[in-house]
């Protein structure tokens, strides 16, 4: 019986022991390909009502509906890309050209109101003064200050080749979640409800819809406030407002994000000397494209999965520094399934409460059934 009980735990040290070397090797082959994959992950699940209305036009051909599919999602991801490089290729040059010609004109000088302005209106203009005062030098520092900016979108979001090739794979892998999502949904069903029992429904359900939520609380309200902020652009005279509608739409996915894109774009206005088209900007980006923020993100967010904005901020931050861009989603979907745990947790230790009550609420057992009762028994 001994020689049993060994020869078993035994055989299961030894099982898991090669399942974790099992575990750490595929970690290891697939350690490159995770970041496409969740890309794909989270794609493939915001565009699933999409397709889902593309397979019942054709039933019985899955594989021509997971490939039109992803050669739609090439086509939104590529071509606006190449557009916008593009686009900004040409822009950058030309925007440090305008500048270094306003400084040379020494039009530069902040409106009456602002230098009036007590404590900081005077340093405020000198400052100004200083760093326009050689336009030369001030060139070399604005292109010293594109070019570290540069570096840290490139530390962030990784070079064009890195991130071209991430998106590749990511779009191969949405083709074959398309056409086995599933399948493969069904199957991880499975195994984690091995695991976690019948528990595992309310955790992908968290999932599920603070993945949605967040996709649709970023991306659309940035889309939203891109366009209402390229609007805003046009009407300000400034050159290229749908270049900086776009860049607004990128810089606004993150949290407080916004108003660096608008308010830097007006305080050029008001030191270029074009009062009125500053201040109506600054007017446009607090009374409407912030409203756009502060009332459609956590409308969409926070009532469709019952976490508050502030978690859902601290997801989004925190997994932007943690896990790069793909961060503004996972980082959000980690908070939703622990805030999940904790409601599960907190209901069975009310039901446990419920439980206990009678007896504790008496000070004593509950009573023994009758004497007839238990002969009936």
């Amino acid at each position: 019986m001994i020689d049993q009980v060994a020869e078993k735990i035994a055989r299961r040290v030894i099982l898991g022991l090669l399942l974790g070397g099992l575990l750490v090797l595929s970690y290891a082959v697939l350690n490159p390909f995770i970041v496409p994959v969740a890309w794909a992950v989270i794609i493939a699940y915001a565009t699933w009502p999409l397709y889902r209305r593309l397979t019942r036009c054709m039933p019985h051909r899955p594989n021509v509906s997971a490939l039109i599919m992803s050669l739609m999602l090439t086509a939104a991801f590529v071509l606006p890309a190449l557009w916008l490089a593009s686009l900004l290729r040409n822009e950058a040059g030309l925007a440090i050209a305008a500048i270094t010609a306003e400084i040379r004109h020494g039009t530069l000088v902040l409106p009456e109101f602002i230098r009036n302005l007590p404590w900081i209106g005077d340093d405020l203009q000198q400052l100004l003064d200083e760093l326009t005062g050689d336009p030369e030098a001030f060139r070399a520092q604005l292109t010293e200050w594109v070019r570290l900016g540069s570096d840290h979108a490139v530390a962030l979001i990784g070079d064009v080749g890195r991130n071209a090739a991430k998106l590749g794979f990511a779009l191969i892998t949405v083709f074959f979640l398309y056409r086995d999502g599933e399948r493969i949904l069904q199957q991880v069903h499975q195994v984690l409800k091995r695991f976690l029992g019948g528990r595992v429904d309310d955790y992908l359900s968290a999932v599920g819809s603070m993945t949605k939520a967040v996709v649709w609380g970023l991306v659309a309200t940035a889309l939203a406030q891109g366009f209402v902020a390229g609007l805003g652009y046009w009407w300000a005279g400034v050159a290229a407002p749908v270049l900086l509608g776009a860049v607004t739409a990128l810089i606004a996915m993150i949290p407080f994000g916004t108003p660096f894109a608008w308010g830097s774009i007006a305080a050029w206005l008001l030191i270029s000397g074009e009062t009125a088209a500053g201040i109506g900007l600054l007017l446009w980006g607090v009374l409407v494209v912030s409203w756009v923020d502060n009332l459609v993100r956590p409308l969409v967010i926070s009532n469709a999965t019952r976490i508050p904005f502030v978690l859902v901020m601290f997801g989004v931050l925190g997994g932007l520094a943690a896990f790069g861009l793909v961060g503004l989603f996972l980082g959000p979907v980690v908070l939703a399934v622990l805030m999940a745990v904790w409601r599960e947790w907190i209901e069975d230790s009310d039901l446990d409460t419920l439980k206990r009550r009678p007896g504790a609420e008496y000070g004593a057992a509950t009573p023994a059934p009758p004497v007839g009762d238990r002969q009936a028994d």
